[in-house]
């Protein structure tokens, strides 16, 4: 007999389980050593941010335009997989106190965004409000309140297939919570929140009756679930191997010119191919970029010298470290050993690809450097970081790689 509480306890589960197994590799002690440090370092700097507010500062609609972002992202966690398209389709009508768990669930979740959202934000409003931070609850309470309303309507959106309905209702979403923000945080009359808050019981109520006469749209929640969980493994796939990942290859057109620099050689094969790589499958050139722009904007407010040249080197570590997994990228592929190159060259390659990659993040950084009016600092980074960069692709990543130097 189908037991709907037993299935989604089992999903809940295995899902847990298999998050919790990864978390363990992501949060490993080099990582959380350099969370500390640059969460310290933010909180210093938004600390003495803080003091040079100006007198009229927008406080309610600065928190307003943020906060409404967490209010308007809605994804609802399903714990779906491809074969129930097929095996739990016919007992569709049997699943909604498994699709409520799932609600209350992914409520929890973002419940724990928007503490950590409006807990930033709020020394912001105390700053301007003479220190207040006796609204913080009221606040949280009303935010809970209206981000359960914006969890149900986007779950009757969500019997829509179509994608400009998904659109028009983030927009128009988004416009009615900063609005109800804005109001809230400024100090409105109760009848504004109010009459605010009733176009959110008019949207749940229309999409209600619009969503009676259809059916769940399981490819979309799928699919929603795939890309949720996909996103997860990339991240733990810069950490560990992940056996479930389903690698993504994007082309890249516009880079080609830089593959054409290599050689057309047979001990420049693994360099062609950690290239290609590297500029294509999964999210290592993106990863790349993200990388150097937060620490070039990290850099940038950062007025002292020596601060800037540690930041160059922790960002560069970072990367460094998370492009490891370009290693073993190919090991599952079997032809990738029939290639007649001798494995030296593999390393080598690696090596030289890793040392030009932090090499132009460390010129990238030292110019935010110089960007900031220290050219002498800009020169210290670049110097400091060239070095890095030999020691870590030479030194430190060679235990990691699993092999020894071949002359």
């Amino acid at each position: 007999m189908f037991d709907e509480k037993q299935l989604w306890k089992e999903r809940f589960g295995r899902t847990s389980k298999e998050l919790s197994r990864y978390l363990r590799y992501i949060f490993n002690g080099h990582i959380v050593i350099v969370l500390v440090f640059l969460l310290g370092t933010a909180a210093y700097y938004y600390q003495e941010w803080l003091k040079t507010l100006p007198e009229p500062f927008p406080v309610s609609a600065v928190m307003a335009v943020i906060l409404a972002i967490l209010l308007t992202y809605c994804p609802i966690y399903t714990f779906l997989s491809e074969a129930d398209k097929v095996f739990l389709l016919p007992l569709e009508n049997r699943l909604s106190g498994y699709f409520k768990r799932s609600m209350m669930v992914s409520f929890l979740v973002h419940a724990y965004l928007i503490v950590m959202g409006l807990g930033v934000l709020m020394p912001i409003y105390a700053r301007v409000n003479e220190g207040d931070f006796s609204a913080f609850l009221p606040f949280l309470l009303i935010m809970l309140a209206a981000k359960a309303l914006n969890l149900l309507i986007r779950w009757k959106v969500q019997y829509y297939v179509e994608t400009n309905v998904h659109r028009l209702d983030t927009l128009v979403r988004y416009a009615i919570n900063a609005v109800f923000l804005y109001l809230l945080f400024s100090g409105a009359s109760l009848i504004f929140l109010l009459a605010v808050g009733v176009l959110f019981v008019v949207l749940y109520i229309y999409f209600r009756a619009r969503s009676k006469e259809r059916g769940l749209k399981w490819e979309l929640l799928i699919d929603q679930e795939e890309r949720r969980i996909t996103s997860f493994y990339r991240l733990a796939n810069m950490f560990t191997d992940v056996p479930n990942l389903r690698d993504r290859v994007k082309r890249r057109k516009w880079l080609d010119w830089l593959l054409g620099s290599i050689p057309y050689k047979q001990e420049e094969l693994f360099k062609n191919l950690y290239a290609r790589t590297f500029l294509r499958s999964g999210d290592y050139f993106g990863l790349f970029i993200r990388l150097t722009i937060i620490g070039g904007m990290a850099i940038y407010f950062i007025s002292y010298g020596m601060g800037q040249v540690l930041m160059v080197l922790l960002f560069m570590y970072l990367t460094g470290f998370q492009l490891l997994p370009l290693w073993n990228h190919h090991q599952n592929k079997i032809w990738v050993n029939l290639y007649p190159v001798h494995g030296g060259y593999k390393e080598k390659a690696f090596k030289q690809l890793l040392s030009a990659i932090l090499s132009l993040q460390t010129l990238m950084l030292s110019l935010a450097v110089w960007a900031n009016g220290d050219w002498k600092g800009s020169l210290l980074s670049l110097a400091a970081g060239l070095l890095f960069a030999y020691v870590y692709t030479h030194f430190y990543i060679q235990k990691r790689l699993g092999t020894a130097d071949k002359k």
